[in-house]
């Protein structure tokens, strides 16, 4: 007979839970022997892992996420050293705005390694808003930066955001599992996935502060046509990092 954790894995495994090991050992040490059993079936059933914990990790972070809330992608955690980085260059101060915010993984992140930093955040979805505010971030409902109040007017630091970038006839490749669990407008890039990117930047003008720069990041693939959009935008970028795919970008 299998050891229960290898009947565990099997069960995932069969589910098409791709990293069936690394889900078996999170649910066996986070979750309860009495509720085990349903926290499995959740995740055979298709929930992410993430919703079925009630956390994601994130940047070193443990953030509480619930469904429909966008879960906090490993791949986007270099947002957060790079918003340091810029900070530093203000000696540890400023004003930094995870836009579109979601769980507000990203400004707990920040807001942990830059503690003299100001930290707010943004998003239009009203579950994601009551997320985030429940794990303790300065979040303001609206659009994309639209959201903030007058007085930041102008003196945004940090712009800082995973903001949508998978094109419309493209959503059927985002794994299946958060594909249906997460608000699709937290996916959903439109036609060639860079119309958020495009709503933001015809916002910086008004929330930047003088030296202020948006950080971002794209898929790899689209490095030029991010190139034209900025052009269209009359804004200077150019990529800062790369991994998993993705490309990350320093505007101003």
């Amino acid at each position: 007979m299998s050891p229960p954790g290898d009947r565990l894995v099997e069960r995932l495994r069969a589910a098409g839970c791709v990293f069936a090991e690394d889900e078996a050992a999170a649910l066996g040490t986070h979750v309860g022997a009495g509720d085990l059993e349903h926290a499995v079936a959740k995740r055979v059933a298709g929930e992410p892992l993430e919703y079925v914990l009630g956390w994601a990790d994130f940047a070193g972070v443990r953030v509480p996420v619930r469904a429909p809330v966008f879960v906090p992608r490993p791949g986007a955690a270099e947002l957060v050293p790079l918003s340091v980085a810029e900070l530093r260059r203000r000696a540890g101060r400023g004003v930094v705005v995870d836009v579109g915010t979601g769980s507000g993984a990203i400004a707990l992140a920040v807001a942990g390694r830059a503690p003299y930093a100001t930290v707010l955040a943004t998003d239009a979805h009203s579950d994601a808003v009551a997320c985030a505010r429940a794990n303790g971030v300065a979040v303001h409902r609206g659009h994309w930066l639209d959201a903030l109040p007058e007085r930041w007017r102008g003196r945004v630091d940090v712009a800082v955001g995973h903001l949508p970038y998978v094109p419309t006839a493209r959503l059927h490749e985002v794994a299946r599992d958060y594909r249906q669990a997460e608000a699709p407008s937290a996916l959903d890039g439109g036609g060639d996935g860079l119309d958020p990117l495009r709503q933001v930047l015809g916002q910086l003008s008004t929330w930047l502060s003088h030296d202020g720069v948006l950080l971002t990041l794209t898929a790899d693939e689209q490095v030029s046509l991010v190139r034209e959009v900025l052009d269209q935008a009359g804004r200077a970028g150019e990529p800062v990092a790369a991994g998993r795919g993705s490309t990350f970008w320093r505007i101003s």
